[in-house]
């Protein structure tokens, strides 16, 4: 064939391709045409997602794969990006969903569609063990505390230290915030911290693998809170969204996410099966 013949033909199928993509009904059909997805992850929230051999692995990943085997012919393009840049991210359509966990609140309720719930994400406060100083919540007065930048648990140490202060206690002398939680456990290992506000459910693996070295205290920071998956709202969306929250109701019913719960975290969860309930804070 003359080589502006096949031009020509090339030319002709990437345009009829992109005429069909355009003519999709919604994401989840353009998705299915191009037979590709696009999720953000941040593979640094272990036992949730990491890399282990250059592959991103968790509890997220096992059950994101349980999830998409309603999309057999569709491939996975999974990002790790630095969790500050994943929902502004979505919010710019750089990706078509986000599967990681993100702590459910009131302001992101309302910009995002949550899935229903993967797990807990209570905030806990993360000591060492050997610190004698602090043994209850209403120790960590002139404390440094510290907790990821943009995350839901970072907002709730920030209300607890203005609770302290509305209550006239002096609260917290710092918060600080770090990129990663793992940069935050090394200052609290090393005494640069005197705790980490931190889900319950990240820190039993944690204290696992680091015997003696950490503790958390029994009251909790914050009220109980849900992690859930994330996609844009409106109606280009909604099939996606309702695709990823069917499919984690099922894993939930059908005892799937508890088998992986024990597998990641070492104790099972009790989370709402239908919908994400509307947050408190």
């Amino acid at each position: 064939m003359h080589r502006r013949a096949v031009k020509n033909l090339t030319f002709a199928l990437a345009t009829l391709l992109a005429s069909s993509l355009a003519q999709a009904d919604d994401l989840l059909q353009r998705i299915q045409q191009a037979k590709q997805i696009t999720i953000a992850t941040e593979a640094r929230f272990a036992p949730f997602e990491s890399v282990e051999n250059g592959k991103i692995v968790g509890y997220g990943v096992d059950l994101m794969n349980y999830v998409l085997k309603d999309l057999p012919d569709v491939k996975v393009k999974q990002l790790d990006l630095p969790f500050q840049g994943i929902l502004p991210g979505l919010d710019a359509g750089k990706f078509d969903f986000v599967v990681t966990s993100v702590t459910v609140n009131k302001a992101r309720f309302d910009q995002f569609a949550f899935t229903a719930p993967i797990a807990e994400s209570t905030v806990a406060l993360l000591k060492r063990a050997d610190d004698a100083s602090v043994s209850s919540l209403s120790d960590l007065n002139g404390k440094i505390v510290g907790s990821q930048s943009g995350s839901g648990q970072l907002q709730v140490l920030m209300a607890y230290d203005a609770k302290l202060k509305a209550e006239g206690q002096p609260g917290l002398t710092g918060i600080r915030e770090y990129v990663s939680f793992d940069e935050a456990y090394a200052d609290l290992a090393l005494g640069r911290l005197d705790g980490v506000a931190q889900s319950l459910s990240n820190l039993g693996p944690l204290i696992k693998s680091r015997p003696g070295l950490f503790v958390t205290l029994n009251e909790m920071l914050g009220p109980k809170t849900y992690y859930g998956w994330v996609g844009r709202k409106g109606e280009d969306s909604a099939s996606l969204v309702k695709l990823f929250s069917d499919g984690i109701g099922r894993a939930n019913r059908d005892g799937t996410m508890k088998a992986l719960q024990e597998k990641w975290f070492g104790f099972s969860m009790d989370v709402p099966a239908d919908a994400m309930p509307e947050p408190s804070i």
